[in-house]
């Protein structure tokens, strides 16, 4: 990097990188002392790699920073502007003191090139058309209180919230909900009405401009788009808004964006406690582009459907792989909520807290004994009211997640008046699959169709496995550890594909972060494989909690001078220059297993069965994560330490068979 240096900073422009330097100034000041605007030390610097990027350094010790960038305002002691397009760019020093902000003169800086890369991700498209072109987006309201695809303007979220709950349909901790008003039943939240346009362009820079009709003001200003972490900043102006809640908020420009496509956003921003009165949430804006309202044909649009994450009919087939049967429980948290067409919930109850007087109260033991066991096999249904009554039948399962039952009738109430039943054509509807975080299935939500409303009526199921009444979900694991004797599938007699796998999902080892890639090394080709050719032995678990496991072990011998003396040493593991091989034999060893249900992990007392070239890349074998079990296959993973194998610390999935 490279740096040209002036005195002068009363110039009103620069073509090169700026540093501004002063005399006689005191080493440090404390916070909030005045300066004066000649005590003012700052640098802006265009990086010599990438003239697009402009580095801007504050140089006054104890003070706190406030800079002025054509991308947005910032207070941090270093900061990199990204600027995408060449031209004439001004950035404003000042220090945050007791007097106010004292500011430098604004400093002009030539950029002469053209960054594309910083607006090249697909989302930069979506919210502006791309580069050279400009994209004009409306409030979901008109004058005649038509919102033409969300059911409303606004929508409400808890302040932990954001693209993975809403876009990927994550679970996650914290302050999580969501209130998803239609207008029309809720025109109290903001005046039917003209809201104006809002035009994000790249016509030369990331520029906006809002007409905000409702509110009498216009505004212009920049943005920058954060597509990694779903952030959107602008300065100098704001979002779409309603005239109720423009002074709910302290800064516009930080939003977070939830859901972007090619004719549909939503932007959350924060509302403060202190300026309206309620408890902090992510007031949710919900936008449509020009295109999409001025080709909008209302008997032609469809109903919004929900969307299902890849693999999810195998998701609620099987738990954990662990069997064909699962029998369905209503959740004891959250059992019911109303949801929109799209699947999303309108009310976000999770917990019984949650639940309006209006409804009821909830309580568990009214329901508690209500069952409805599927078999993804047999096509078969078991369902048990609540009062012990059985009713036999059978189901099928669409591709659009439409459950279609025969032979049993349930109805039965859930929470206050609001009951458990199914359509009039005997359906229920996948809405949303939950995920635990291990990324297996730990819940859903389906809905029956309101023959009315564009709406659901929604259930919460959570499922625990079954092989008949009663069924131990632990001990159905447990079984397969222990019926037979296990073995590396070094031959990759397991071979099934997987939606996320990119291709195949087999052993011996796997590499993948089980949502997107898959890398199955074969022996030979990675050390976390092994050999080729080479029996690494067998691995039986007994009924009684012990474990056998016959290790292939290889010891090599290298001499070493300790305290001038020649010695000659043991090493397990990768052999070095000169070592020599001193054993290759498989040796027993016995140990003590036991299985957590509620985390999936296996405990050993002594290594899991493992090839020898891995032998130093893991800091405990017996600390397993069961991810697969089924009869004909043990799928267990162990950590990678980065401090024993110099890589990055990740799981690696061992695949595991019958020893024939």
């Amino acid at each position: 990097m490279k740096t040209l240096k002036f005195i002068n900073i009363l110039k009103s422009a620069f073509v090169a990188t700026v540093v501004l330097t002063t005399a006689c100034q005191p080493d440090e000041y404390e916070l909030g002392q005045v300066l004066s605007k000649s005590e003012l030390k700052y640098e802006v610097v265009q990086d010599s790699d990438d003239p697009n990027a402009v580095i801007i350094k504050a140089l006054n010790p104890g003070t706190q920073p406030y800079w002025i960038t054509p991308m947005g305002r910032s207070t941090k002691l270093q900061d990199t502007v990204r600027i995408p397009f060449a031209g004439d760019y001004t950035f404003v020093y000042g220090v945050i003191s007791r007097g106010g902000v004292v500011q430098a003169d604004p400093l002009v800086v030539t950029i002469t090139t053209n960054n594309l890369n910083y607006v090249s991700d697909p989302l930069w498209t979506l919210l502006t058309g791309g580069v050279g072109n400009e994209k004009v987006w409306y409030l979901d309201l008109n004058a005649d209180g038509e919102s033409r695809y969300f059911a409303g303007p606004l929508y409400f979220y808890g302040t932990d919230d954001s693209w993975a709950t809403v876009t990927e349909g994550q679970t996650v901790e914290g302050d999580v909900w969501n209130w998803q008003p239609d207008w029309k039943g809720n025109s109290w939240l903001m005046a039917a009405g003209d809201y104006g346009s809002m035009t994000f362009s790249l016509k030369g820079n990331a520029v906006i401009t809002v007409d905000h009709k409702m509110l009498g003001r216009q505004e212009s200003g920049t943005f920058f788009l954060d597509a990694a972490a779903k952030k959107l900043t602008i300065t100098d102006a704001s979002p779409l808004h309603d005239s109720n809640r423009d002074g709910h908020v302290v800064n516009w420009g930080d939003i977070k964006l939830m859901s972007l496509t090619e004719n549909t956003m939503q932007l959350a921003v924060l509302r403060d406690k202190a300026l309206s009165g309620e408890d902090p949430c992510l007031l949710v804006y919900n936008f449509i582009s020009k295109d999409y309202y001025d080709n909008w044909v209302p008997d032609d649009m469809p109903d919004p459907e929900p969307v299902l994450p890849a693999g999810w009919k195998d998701d609620v087939s099987k738990v954990i792989a662990v069997t064909d049967v699962i029998t369905w429980k209503l959740s004891t948290s959250n059992p019911i909520d109303w949801a929109n067409l799209d699947g999303s919930r309108m009310n976000g109850w999770n917990q019984p807290a949650d639940y309006p007087d209006w409804l009821g109260v909830v309580d568990p033991s009214i329901y508690e004994g209500f069952s409805l066991q599927i078999n993804s096999s047999t096509g078969a249904v078991v369902y048990t009211a609540p009062d012990g009554n059985v009713e036999q039948g059978s189901y099928t399962l669409d591709d659009k997640g439409f459950y279609t039952f025969t032979g049993i009738n349930p109805s039965f109430p859930v929470v206050g008046w609001a009951n458990f039943e199914l359509t009039a054509d005997k359906q229920l509807r996948i809405l949303s699959i939950e995920k635990d975080g291990l990324g297996n299935l730990s819940g859903m939500w389906v809905g029956a169709k309101d023959p009315v409303k564009p709406e659901y009526v929604a259930y919460h199921l959570v499922p625990s496995v079954s092989g008949g009444a009663g069924s131990d979900p632990a001990a159905i694991v447990k079984g397969y550890l222990c019926s037979k004797t296990w073995k590396i599938d070094s031959d990759r007699e397991y071979d099934v594909d997987a939606p996320w796998a990119e291709g195949r999902y087999q052993g011996p080892v796997i590499f993948s972060d089980y949502a997107s890639w898959s890398w199955n090394p074969l022996p030979g080709e990675q050390y976390g494989a092994g050999e080729v050719g080479i029996d690494y032995g067998t691995m039986k678990f007994n009924e009684d909690g012990t474990v056998i496991i016959k290790q292939r072990v290889r010891c090599f011998t290298y001499e070493e001078e300790l305290g001038g003396v020649t010695q000659t040493l043991v090493r397990r593991g990768l052999p070095q220059t000169g070592d020599v091989l001193e054993t290759d034999e498989i040796v027993t060893l016995n140990g003590i297993w036991v299985f957590n249900l509620d985390t999936w992990s296996l405990k050993l007392s002594v290594d899991m069965l493992h090839p020898w070239t891995a032998d130093y890349a893991v800091a405990d074998w017996g600390n397993i994560t069961v991810f697969r079990a089924e009869e004909n296959v043990l799928i267990f993973q162990v950590m990678r330490s980065q401090e024993l194998s110099g890589e990055d610390a990740m799981p690696m999935g061992y695949v595991f068979v019958p020893v024939e």
